[in-house]
C-alpha cells in the first residue's frame, strides 16, 4: 500500500502566486524594454538634439558678432570669423581691416547679453537652420559712459565640418505696420 504524501496547506497558492508575480514582473520588463527601444531609436530625439546644438551655436555666434572691444579688436574679429560661415564670413574677412580702424579710433567697448533665443526653421538633412534671438547690446564710450539698446536678430545658421555657424544675421522687424 502506497502512502499518499500530504503538503502543508498554504504551500500550493503560494507556489501560483509567485509564478503570477513573475510572469506580471517578466510582461512589465518586456513592456519597458520595447519603450525604451523606440526611445532610443526616434528620429524625433536625434532632431531635437540637432535644434538644441543649433540653438546654442547660433546665440553663441550672434552673441559674439555684437561684442567687441576696441583693446582687443584682433581677438574679437577673430572670434568673428570663427563663428561665420559663406557669404557672411567672407564679408567679415573682406572688410576687417577697415572696420578694425573705425572701432579703434571710436575707442568703444560693445558687449551682448543674450535675453532668449528660438529655432524658427530646422531642415537637419540640408544642414540649414534659422533662428531668433532677442539681446541687450551695451555701448560704453572712451568717457565710461554706457547706454544699452535691446534688439531683435535673425540668423541663418549653416553646419559645417559638423558645427553650426553663423551664415547670415540681420535685425528682425519690430513691431508692425498699418494695413492701408
Amino acid at each position: 500500500m502506497t502512502r499518499a504524501v500530504r503538503t502543508p496547506a498554504g504551500i500550493r497558492p503560494a507556489l501560483a502566486v509567485a509564478l503570477v508575480l513573475t510572469l506580471v514582473a517578466g510582461a512589465l520588463a518586456a513592456w519597458a524594454g520595447r519603450d525604451w527601444y523606440a526611445a532610443a531609436h526616434d528620429d524625433s530625439a536625434a532632431y531635437a538634439v540637432q535644434r538644441d546644438r543649433a540653438l546654442a551655436a547660433g546665440e553663441q555666434a550672434v552673441q559674439n558678432l555684437n561684442t567687441l572691444d576696441h583693446r582687443r579688436v584682433d581677438q574679437g574679429l577673430d572670434l568673428w570669423e570663427a563663428s561665420t560661415t559663406g557669404e557672411l564670413h567672407k564679408q567679415l574677412v573682406d572688410g576687417r581691416t577697415e572696420f578694425a580702424g573705425q572701432v579703434k579710433a571710436a575707442k568703444t567697448v560693445t558687449t551682448a547679453r543674450v535675453l532668449s533665443g528660438a529655432v524658427t526653421e530646422l531642415d537637419d538633412r540640408a544642414g540649414r537652420a534659422r533662428l531668433l534671438v532677442a539681446l541687450r547690446i551695451t555701448v560704453t564710450t572712451p568717457d565710461s559712459k554706457s547706454t544699452d539698446k535691446d534688439s531683435r536678430m535673425l540668423g541663418e545658421l549653416t553646419r559645417t565640418d559638423g558645427q553650426w555657424k553663423l551664415s547670415a544675421l540681420g535685425q528682425a522687424p519690430v513691431g508692425g505696420t498699418a494695413a492701408g
